[in-house]
């Protein structure tokens, strides 16, 4: 306001009045500690001051009253959205680590090209395709390198094709293929799975996402949770595709 004085000094009473929340003053000595911050009952008690020191020959305008008392709403609903985000920030944190927590055990598929074969189980896979290709190979490897099996999976268009192998037969986009294994069995380990497949007139290699069991559950210093993976190792938790059965 352009009437009021400029310096807290002259003013008799904004020479007293403390800047910052009120509770924070020191009642039992009768000394006030003030402090860098404006709250907003001393924001309204200096604009009170304000109004009360104004020169009466040159009072202050209704639109600069409206203007301040317009800012003072706007700084207040701004500290209240922060308050109210931070809440919400701390239980959606809570929220996902109790999400990660529940799935330990379970399996769940995220991008990588090496897993583990449990015993008895099954490896679920994702090629993705971002063209249609054509003469489409899985090629599954072990731990040393050697090819274990090549799977045709023939032409297939552009986009994800679901696969399921379980060391002897493999699955297609629900479909049971017309292929079985070579081997007679294929012990329970780590495994690279790969798909290739000839796009126009280059060969590619496609990504792939793989299953995988969660083994434990980190969360880091700064709240970021961290899944243990079989045969994967340490994977962010928002690289979660997809939670198997």
């Amino acid at each position: 306001m352009s009437t009021v004085n400029n310096s807290i000094q002259d003013n008799p009473y904004l020479k007293n009045l403390v800047i910052g929340n009120t509770s924070q003053t020191t009642q039992s000595t009768g000394a006030a500690t003030p402090n860098n911050e404006l709250g907003k009952d001393a924001f309204l008690e200096l604009m009170v001051a304000q109004l009360k020191n104004q020169s009466p020959l040159n009072p202050t305008e209704n639109g600069e009253f409206v203007a301040q008392l317009a800012q003072f709403s706007s700084v207040e609903s701004l500290d209240n959205l922060n308050n109210r985000f931070d809440t919400f920030a701390t239980s959606f944190q809570s929220n996902q680590a109790l999400q990660a927590s529940s799935l330990v055990g379970r399996s769940v598929t995220v991008p990588a090209t090496q897993t583990q074969l449990p015993a008895n189980g099954v490896v679920s896979g994702v090629a993705k395709l971002q063209t249609a290709a054509s003469d489409v190979f899985l090629t599954i490897s072990d731990s040393a390198g050697a090819v274990v099996d090549q799977v045709p999976l023939g032409s297939l268009p552009s986009g994800n094709h679901n696969f399921r192998w379980d060391g002897k037969q493999l699955e297609l986009n629900g479909d049971l293929l017309d292929w079985q294994s070579s081997n007679d069995s294929v012990a329970p380990g780590e495994y690279t799975f790969r798909v290739n497949g000839t796009s126009g007139d280059n060969s590619e290699q496609f990504d792939t996402s793989l299953s995988a069991q969660v083994s434990s559950v980190t969360m880091g210093a700064d709240n970021k949770l961290t899944l243990n993976l079989k045969g994967m190792g340490a994977v962010d938790f928002d690289q979660i595709e997809q939670i198997n059965q």
